[in-house]
C-alpha cells in the first residue's frame, strides 16, 4: 500500500472522527440544556410564588403541608427545600451545609460532567481538522516529490482534504462554543435563583415556630 492510499484512509477516518465529535458534543449540549430547564424555575416571579406558599405553611407550623408542596415539584429549589424541612431539627448550620453539598453533588456535578465533554469536543474538533490539514499537505508534497510531472487534479485533491478538514473542525467548534456559553449563562441564573430561594427557606425555618411535640422532623434524603 503506497503513501497516498494510507493518507486517503486516514483522512476518511478523520472525517468520521469529526462527525462523532459533532454528534457527541451536540448530544451533551442538548442533555445539559434540557436538564437545566427541568430543574429551574422559568423566572424569579414563578419561584417567588412557590416560596411564598411554602413560607406561609412554615410560619403556620404546618410542616407536612410545606413538605408535600415541595415533594410534588421535581425542580431543584423545591427538592432542596424538602431536604431542609425534613432535617430542620439538626440545626441551621448543618442544614445549610447539607443543602449546599446536595446541590453541588446531585445537580452541579452532573452538569459539569456533561459540559466537560462539550469542552473536550470543542478542543478536539479543530485539532482533528488540523490533523487532516497536515495529512493533505503531506500527500500533496509526497506527490510533488515522487513525480516529475504531477496532475493538477490529483494535487488539488490533497489540498482539498487539507482545507475541508480544517473548515469542518471550526464549523463544529464554533457552534459548540456559543452553545456552551449560553448554557453557562443559564446555569449561573439557576444558581442565583437557587441561592436566593434557599436563603428564604432557611430564614423561614430559622424564625419558624417549633415543631409540635411528637412530630419531630423525619430526617431523610431527597433527590
Amino acid at each position: 500500500m503506497d503513501v497516498s492510499k494510507i493518507i486517503e484512509l486516514t483522512a476518511n477516518a478523520c472525517y468520521g472522527a469529526l462527525a462523532l465529535a459533532a454528534l457527541w458534543g451536540a448530544f451533551c449540549s442538548i442533555v445539559v440544556w434540557r436538564r437545566v430547564r427541568q430543574i429551574r424555575f422559568r423566572n424569579e416571579e414563578e419561584q417567588t410564588t412557590f416560596l411564598t406558599q411554602v413560607e406561609e405553611n412554615i410560619q403556620a407550623g404546618d410542616y407536612p403541608a410545606a413538605e408535600k408542596l415541595c415533594h410534588e415539584d421535581p425542580r431543584a429549589v423545591p427538592q432542596l427545600a424538602a431536604l431542609a424541612l425534613a432535617n430542620r431539627d439538626i440545626g441551621f448550620t448543618k442544614v445549610r451545609s447539607l443543602i449546599i453539598d446536595r446541590f453541588q453533588r446531585d445537580v452541579l456535578a452532573d452538569l459539569e460532567y456533561r459540559l466537560s465533554w462539550v469542552n473536550t469536543m470543542i478542543k478536539s474538533a479543530p485539532m482533528l481538522g488540523l490533523y487532516g490539514t497536515v495529512l493533505g499537505m503531506i500527500g500533496a508534497f509526497q506527490q510533488l516529490y515522487a513525480s516529475e510531472t504531477v496532475e493538477a487534479k490529483s494535487l488539488a485533491g490533497n489540498i482539498y482534504i487539507a482545507l475541508i478538514t480544517t473548515a469542518l473542525g471550526l464549523t463544529i467548534a464554533i457552534p459548540l462554543i456559543i452553545g456552551m456559553n449560553s448554557i453557562n449563562v443559564q446555569i449561573r441564573k439557576m444558581e442565583d435563583l437557587v441561592g436566593y430561594g434557599m436563603s428564604r427557606i432557611l430564614e423561614s425555618l430559622k424564625n419558624a415556630p417549633p415543631s409540635p411535640p411528637g412530630s419531630g422532623a423525619k430526617k431523610e434524603s431527597t433527590r
